[in-house]
């Protein structure tokens, strides 16, 4: 895709599922790439299996002074950021009477004061160098309902709106986009589902199968490229027609 060579790009919760599967994208496409993540597992596991990855740097995303220390690393290693990709975040699949303080507590702190975190550290970076590309992983979660996951999906909810809000006052200098997977295949999906429950959940999808990771990181190059350059303020989702529907796809 055009521009995307020689670009420096931030990940965060890049060591596995979707992060991963978008940072070896960036790299295909012959940009540098910095992984974010807490897992340090993770983070040994990415950086074998991605040698060419300009490094990977450790933060808990709810903790503001982590994301600035980790942020700036990344700009050291890379020499600045032109490409956030803003992919961190947590689920609990939990009925909402069960739902604890603590739980809650937590999923808002990882899935959106984090997201917000990190999107205002980088946009103050990108604004002095007066330009920049952010990209936020909202959800179809947050554009309809989905039992079970009332904390993420109300998270998920808040991204969408903080990106356009973003992209606003952001503009003309950083475009800000968010994307909308539905069900991926993930390390994620599949600690929460049986393979009976995926089963059930691929009968409901028209195209009849989960997303790729792989699908997912194609989108995000393609918007963080100069190929989308007039595409700021919106939510593109990729769910295999699954919400196109409504009660009838399901």
């Amino acid at each position: 895709m055009r521009g995307l060579e020689g670009k420096r790009v931030f990940i965060t919760g890049g060591a596995s599922g979707i992060g991963a599967a978008t940072a070896a994208r960036f790299l295909e496409e012959g940009s540098q790439v910095v992984v974010l993540d807490c897992n340090e597992k993770g983070r040994a596991e990415i950086q074998g299996q991605l040698p060419k990855l300009a490094g990977t740097v450790a933060a808990d995303v709810s903790n503001l002074g982590q994301v600035q220390s980790a942020f700036a690393h990344a700009v050291q290693l890379m020499g600045g950021v032109d490409v956030l990709v803003n992919n961190a975040g947590i689920s609990i699949r939990h009925n909402f009477l069960d739902i604890t303080q603590d739980e809650w507590d937590r999923i808002l702190a990882v899935n959106l004061t984090g997201v917000f975190y990190v999107a205002q550290t980088a946009a103050r970076h990108m604004w002095e160098r007066g330009s920049g590309v952010i990209l936020q992983s909202a959800s179809t979660n947050g554009i309809m309902g989905y039992p079970y996951y009332a904390d993420y999906n109300a998270t998920k909810a808040g991204v969408i709106e903080l990106t356009k809000s973003m992209a606003l006052e952001l503009a003309p200098k950083i475009r800000v986009c968010a994307v909308a997977p539905g069900y991926v295949l993930t390390p994620m999906q599949r600690a929460e589902y049986t393979d009976a429950m995926l089963d059930e959940v691929n009968r409901k999808i028209p195209l009849r199968r989960h997303a790729k990771p792989e699908e997912i990181a194609a989108l995000f190059a393609y918007l963080a490229s100069d190929d989308a350059g007039y595409m700021t303020g919106h939510v593109y989702t990729c769910d295999g027609a699954e919400t196109a529907g409504g009660l009838a796809s399901r």
